[in-house]
């Protein structure tokens, strides 16, 4: 299956700052609030704020500008609502405690790399 070209995009971005385990999440059967979720780790804060930069950029590009952003101040997670896909951006400790891809579970999973 071939996601979205905005998403993977927002991926490609993700992966030029070094994100890892980028995963998509296909919700588009299980969700009414948005089609997908886009999540990645990085290994501290300043990489974090550095991917949510970079996807906010190429997007901005495209003329895509989120519906809402959350966690700049705290840095621990970010969420990017784009409408139709969702990125989380975590610390690795962040993403384990609140297991979003285990409360998905029924979703369709895309491990993205390169």
């Amino acid at each position: 299956m071939k996601l979205p070209a905005s998403l993977s995009t927002a991926a490609r971005a993700a992966l030029d700052k070094k994100g890892e385990d980028v995963v998509a999440l296909d919700l588009r059967r299980l969700s009414a609030f948005t089609d997908y979720f886009l999540l990645a780790s990085a290994n501290n804060q300043k990489q974090l704020v550095a991917m949510a930069d970079a996807i906010l950029t190429v997007l901005r590009a495209e003329g895509r500008r989120p519906d809402h952003v959350e966690g700049y101040p705290r840095q621990e997670w970010m969420l990017l609502d784009f409408d139709d896909f969702v990125v989380h951006l975590f610390t690795p400790g962040t993403r384990s405690f609140y297991g979003l891809e285990r409360l998905w579970g029924e979703a369709a999973r895309f491990e993205i790399d390169e």
